[in-house]
């Protein structure tokens, strides 16, 4: 039989695994996260059978994602699931705790080979039908700058509300109702876990969203220049502003 190998990158750390083996990451895996006590011991499994490889959820509470790198195909892997690795691209994501985490995996073994469909952000992909405002894709991108500036795979924690504000140059006010927006969209398009569900915390809808919108290619890395350009023009109104209110204060002191 030939040998069809699987390539795991993570954040630069490549493995390669043969057809006769298994691959496993978790706090235990080949792939060890040791520094994460919300993760399982073992949590994704990926083996060869039937000419293909498969990625196997053998967690009990965790949910991961698997995504074409081309954005064509979108598949939850809840515990006990398992899909096969049919494009020679795949991405899978998930989050455990405050950290979210992306894996590259390249395989000799597919069914199909995609075709580049990257659209401008904002105008929605196969996967991706939802209609975003610049606005709120601009909140979305905050939120996942730290795993997007990765080089497309690694770990990265997701910021606070606040931080995400602050980097924007935003009020808290305007962020936080950019966010439930956000879930309102997602919640209609049936992703769960982002508002109103037992759980679903602030921390967790975050990391919610920053899984969708990396899954998804809703964002990208070729998308953060936006984030310097909204923060630089927030900040150049914010100190006209200030300078205006200086100016009419002093103008209002002067003598009659």
């Amino acid at each position: 039989m030939t040998d069809r190998t699987l390539t795991v990158d993570f954040a630069g750390e490549i493995f390669t695994i043969h057809s006769g083996e298994s691959f496993t990451v978790g706090r235990e895996g080949d792939l060890a996260i040791d520094d994460n006590p919300y993760l399982h011991r073992v949590f994704l499994v990926m083996e060869f059978h039937g000419d293909l490889w498969w990625v196997a959820n053998a967690g009990s509470h965790l949910a991961a994602t698997l995504t074409d790198r081309s954005g064509l195909m979108r598949s939850a892997l809840a515990p006990g699931a398992r899909v096969p690795l049919v494009f020679p691209e795949s991405v899978v994501t998930f989050a455990a705790g405050s950290t979210a985490y992306e894996l590259l995996v390249t395989t000799s073994a597919y069914d199909y080979m995609p075709q580049a469909h990257r659209l401008p952000i904002g105008s929605g992909t196969t996967i991706n039908p939802t209609p975003w405002t610049p606005a709120q894709l601009l909140a979305i991108l905050a939120l996942a700058e730290p795993l997007l500036r990765r080089a497309g795979t690694g770990s990265a924690e997701v910021p606070s509300a606040v931080a995400a504000a602050r980097r924007l140059g935003w009020t808290q006010t305007r962020f936080n109702r950019k966010l439930d927006n956000i879930c309102d969209k997602l919640i209609a398009v049936g992703i769960s876990g982002v508002r109103g569900a037992p759980g679903a915390g602030a921390s967790n809808r975050r990391l919610q969203i920053v899984e969708y919108a990396v899954s998804t290619l809703l964002v990208t890395p070729a998308d953060l220049p936006l984030l310097e350009e909204e923060s630089r023009a927030n900040a150049l109104a914010a100190r006209a502003a200030a300078a205006a209110s200086r100016a009419g204060e002093n103008a209002g002191a002067r003598p009659v």
